[in-house]
C-alpha cells in the first residue's frame, strides 16, 4: 500500500508565501514523476507544477515565476514553494505521484487547502 501525505497548506495574505510538502511512503519499488494539481471552487482540477525523477519541471502559465517545485529522491518527497500568492491561487492542492509497486499506478494525496485572502 502507498500513501501520499501532504502538509503546509493554510491561510495567507495576498503577496505572501507558503511551502507545501508531499511525502510518499509504503511499498514503493520505484517512483517516477510527481506533481501538484489544484482545484479551485467551481473549477476543474488543473496542473500547477510537476517534476520528473531527473528533475525536469513543468509549470502552469498562471504560476510561472512565482511557484517552484523541487524533490528529494532520497526522501520520496516533493515540495512546492509558492511566493507572491494571489487570491486566485486559492484552491485545494493535491499531490500526485506515478509509483511502481507491482505495476505503475498514479496515486493521489488527500489534498491540502490553500486560502489567499486579506
Amino acid at each position: 500500500q502507498v500513501h501520499l501525505v501532504e502538509s503546509g497548506g493554510g491561510l495567507v495574505q495576498p503577496g505572501g508565501s507558503l511551502r507545501l510538502s508531499c511525502a510518499a511512503s509504503g511499498s514503493i519499488f520505484s517512483l517516477n514523476g510527481m506533481g501538484w494539481y489544484r482545484r479551485a471552487p467551481g473549477k476543474e482540477r488543473e496542473l500547477a507544477a510537476r517534476i520528473s525523477r531527473s528533475g525536469s519541471t513543468d509549470y502552469a502559465d498562471s504560476v510561472k515565476g512565482r511557484f517552484t517545485i523541487s524533490r528529494d529522491n532520497a526522501k520520496n518527497t516533493i515540495y512546492l514553494q509558492m511566493n507572491s500568492l494571489k487570491p486566485e491561487d486559492t484552491a485545494v492542492y493535491y499531490c500526485n505521484a506515478n509509483i511502481r509497486t507491482t505495476y505503475w499506478t498514479d496515486y493521489w494525496g488527500q489534498g491540502t487547502q490553500v486560502t489567499v485572502s486579506s
